[in-house]
């Protein structure tokens, strides 16, 4: 997939939007996911379909236990820059409480399928930006080995075991820093995603072939079973109408065989001139049927009838059937087609809806927050305390020093002891937080899961340093414009 790699020189940023350094420089990636509506809705629909089926099937994107590494202590950073906040933005909708921590509405799970095509989520947080429409996540939980992006990128805010309580919000826009794209550089663990407005799929309703025909959102034919009887007038009035279970050899007989069944079945008029008279199997069934049509019907008849006319000039077609004889509880199915198109409803932009996290770069380390997610991993001694299912908190002081993961090409981290295990990839860290408002500050997303005292637990989690080129990274995706994806009638928008 082509990059998009621009200076911020070249960016064109308002001056007013963030202010830094003269000497900073850094580079930003941004990347599409699903920028048109329609694409979206694929992307999303995929998730939603049967019943959230996609959404129950996913597991948690996670590290190998054997991969937990440990911190090496290096010099303390050094800021690039002047500390900066932009504040959060509530949503008015209440949400319910929980015990201890109310946790914040505005954090949930994003859904992709990696290059194996597995079902993979990630934890994240809706953010405040300028069109009130941005994902805050880890780097990994959006880019596959830091280069290209996961395919059908979906974010749920407050997702619950295949619930979507507030719609689902389709990735439009991918951004992070030029490091982790070219060089795989945790540092730079991070993304930002611009998401579509949300939605969710109301009910289903039954409509006419012909409205089926000219319904631009999702449709679909659905099957209702009908008796003979039924099928029969279908198909003598040209219904959308089929049978399943068709007579094995065996199960055709002979007449004399004991509780044989007769039926009768539709043939042309050559079939029925040429049967026998009797009782038999294909022996002819009674006179041929004559029924009268409408000149419509008549003109776009292709059964095996035999159009014509009456001697008053009436429109008719002449049925011929022969004899079929089945063995008694021989198993048959008919079927008629009913047309169905699915409704959706647009639950609105993501930060309107459940409200954004405010942002912090460039902030003194030993500060208290507040570290989210969803944990699901065991421990790499095979304990497993955690679900996946509900979200889970740390609190405490991020360290003073930076740290130094080689195997992952990390040199600058901050952290912070905690249990949490992977799921809880790409979880917010939120400074200043309010536990009546459930908002704070977003100074960083979990990246790496460690494991200090080597008794095969995790008691560490890291993240990306929020600096000058972060605060970039941020203020350029804040400036992108997603859509609508669905319509006032619920149909798809192009």
């Amino acid at each position: 997939m082509k990059r998009l790699l621009v200076p911020l020189a070249v960016a064109g940023l308002s001056a007013a939007a963030v202010a830094f350094p003269a000497t900073a420089e850094p580079s930003w990636v941004q990347d599409p996911l699903a920028p048109k509506p329609a694409d979206a809705y694929s992307n999303a629909f995929f998730w939603l379909d049967g019943n959230a089926a996609a959404l129950k099937k996913a597991t948690q994107y996670h590290w190998d236990a054997k991969d937990v590494p440990k911190l090496v202590t290096t010099q303390a950073k050094k800021f690039d820059g002047k500390p900066g906040m932009t504040a959060p933005i509530t949503s008015s909708k209440p949400g319910a409480k929980v015990k201890n921590v109310n946790l914040p509405r505005s954090i949930g799970k994003v859904f992709f399928l990696d290059r194996k095509g597995n079902y993979r989520w990630c934890s994240a947080t809706s953010i405040q930006s300028r069109h009130r429409n941005l994902v805050a996540t880890a780097g990994h939980c959006v880019y596959e080995d830091g280069k290209d992006v996961y395919r059908k990128w979906v974010f749920v805010p407050g997702y619950y075991q295949g619930k979507a309580p507030w719609g689902v919000y389709a990735g439009a826009y991918a951004f992070t820093t030029y490091d982790l794209d070219v060089y795989d550089d945790y540092d730079g663990d991070y993304a930002f995603v611009a998401v579509h407005n949300g939605f969710t799929l109301t009910e289903e309703k039954k409509v006419t072939a012909q409205e089926y025909k000219a319904w631009a959102g999702d449709k679909w034919i659905k099957p209702r079973e009908i008796t003979a009887e039924e099928f029969a007038k279908c198909k003598l009035n040209l219904g959308d109408c089929w049978s399943e279970g068709e007579d094995k050899p065996a199960d055709l007989v002979g007449p004399d065989y004991p509780g044989a069944v007769l039926e009768k079945v539709e043939v042309n008029e050559k079939t029925y001139t040429d049967a026998k008279i009797g009782k038999g199997q294909g022996f002819k069934f009674g006179e041929p049927v004559v029924e009268q049509v409408t000149k419509v019907a008549h003109d776009a008849y292709k059964g095996p009838g035999k159009p014509g006319t009456d001697k008053f000039g009436n429109h008719t077609i002449t049925h011929f059937y022969t004899q079929k004889w089945v063995k008694p509880g021989t198993s048959r199915k008919y079927f008629v087609a009913e047309y169905v198109i699915g409704l959706a409803k647009d639950t609105g932009k993501l930060g309107d809806v459940v409200g954004g996290q405010g942002f912090a770069w460039n902030q003194p380390k030993g500060q208290p927050v507040y570290a989210f997610g969803y944990p699901g991993d065991p421990h790499p001694d095979g304990d497993k305390p955690y679900s996946g299912v509900t979200p889970k908190f740390c609190y405490g002081k991020t360290g003073t020093k930076t740290y130094q993961v080689n195997s992952f090409r990390v040199e600058e981290h901050q952290v912070l002891k905690c249990s949490l295990t992977g799921g809880a990839d790409g979880g917010p860290w939120l400074l200043r937080y309010n536990n009546a408002k459930r908002t704070g500050y977003l100074n960083g997303v979990t990246s790496i899961f460690h494991d200090q005292d080597g008794n095969q637990r995790i008691d560490f989690i890291s993240s990306a340093y929020f600096d000058s080129e972060t605060a970039d990274v941020y203020n350029k995706a804040t400036y992108a414009q997603t859509k609508s994806v669905v319509g006032p009638n619920g149909e798809i928008l192009h």
